[in-house]
């Protein structure tokens, strides 16, 4: 059985606010030059106007739209829904842990005979929900199936500006995140043109600390606090490396054998995603793939990130059909891994 990306979709909201107006909210706007620390200039963020609001549902809902748009299947065909988002709300300050966002998807989607559930990873959830529908359409449990995710994330942003005091803080890394939604559709109609070749993923305890919280005594919104020195440390960039190089020579392949036209970083830091494209390079003495990327206009879209960089190259044409493109994701947890796919059909 030989799976494939079937269809893909996303949806952006239209509001964009810059890394200036980010840092100029804080209390220490001087001592953070943001933007030359992560390459990120803009950020797309939801309409909270009552009467249009932009929840992570509403999101994820345009999202598959615009997948569906592109695909041979109707929502009906849907053999399963999987929900990978971080944030679940439904409304202003409405975080839905229950029901299952999959599960509402569903039934606005009407497709009434799909199975359905939630998962979290952090920002490894788009990789890690396609993982499990590959396996899941590989064992014969279902013929095809969608994975979402929609990040209304930029709240943790608005928590981080009132709450920081001094440049080294927990919620720094929440400066960066922008609001997105992705979708893709996946099937076991593979084949030398259109086929995910592996996804393997990797979660250590060692090296980092991420946490989402809700509105408390300690805090006054949601919020993410990270270890952001563990997050950016060599040995982190080095394990993820190593896993990759293992899993090659387990299987008779080498870096250069495998012939990547492009590779797809997290989009949490240009220079970072630089870095780490040297310490590759390093370890396996070859030129790297051309990196793709989106982060300058988009920020850190959380467990969107991947799937919205391969969207916006590809609806610039940027992406020749036949390319085979290799997803690196980098969440915290922490969890690396790889994800190659030959891509021909999508388009957006």
């Amino acid at each position: 059985m030989r799976t494939r990306f079937e269809s893909i979709g996303a949806y952006t909201p239209g509001t964009v606010r810059s890394t200036e107006d980010v840092i100029a909210s804080l209390s220490i706007p001087r001592a953070l030059d943001l933007e030359r620390i992560t390459g990120i200039k803009n950020r797309r963020v939801h309409n909270s106007d009552p009467d249009d609001y932009e929840s992570s549902f509403e999101l994820a809902l345009r999202a598959i739209d615009d997948c569906l748009t592109h695909s041979d299947y109707a929502a009906e065909d849907l053999d399963v829904i999987i929900n990978v988002s971080i944030t679940r709300f439904r409304g202003p300050e409405y975080f839905c842990y229950a029901p299952s966002f999959a599960l509402m998807l569903r039934n606005a989607l009407g497709a009434k005979q799909a199975r359905y559930f939630d998962l979290s990873n952090a920002c490894a959830g788009m990789i890690t929900g396609v993982l499990l529908l590959d396996r899941m359409i590989k064992a014969g449990v279902v013929r095809n199936g969608l994975v979402v995710s929609g990040e209304q994330i930029t709240p943790i942003a608005d928590t981080a500006a009132r709450e920081i005091s001094q440049p080294y803080d927990p919620q720094f890394a929440a400066l960066t995140v922008g609001d997105a939604a992705v979708a893709v559709v996946v099937d076991g109609r593979g084949d030398d043109h259109d086929e995910i070749h592996y996804i393997e993923l990797m979660t250590t305890s060692a090296g980092a600390e991420h946490c989402l919280g809700m509105p408390s005594e300690k805090t006054t919104g949601i919020a993410m606090y990270t270890d952001n020195r563990a997050l950016a440390s060599e040995s982190r960039f080095q394990q993820g490396i190593s896993r990759m190089d293992d899993f090659l020579t387990e299987t008779g392949r080498t870096w250069e054998s495998e012939k990547y036209d492009y590779w797809v970083h997290h989009q949490f830091s240009g220079p970072a995603i630089e870095y780490i494209s040297q310490l590759t390079e390093q370890h396996f003495d070859t030129p790297m793939p051309q990196a793709l990327n989106v982060y300058d206009e988009f920020g850190n879209t959380a467990s969107t990130s991947h799937f919205l960089v391969l969207h916006e190259h590809l609806a610039r044409q940027r992406i020749p059909k036949g390319s085979k493109v290799l997803l690196i994701p980098e969440a915290s947890g922490v969890v690396s891994g790889h994800l190659a796919a030959t891509i021909s059909r999508l388009e957006a």
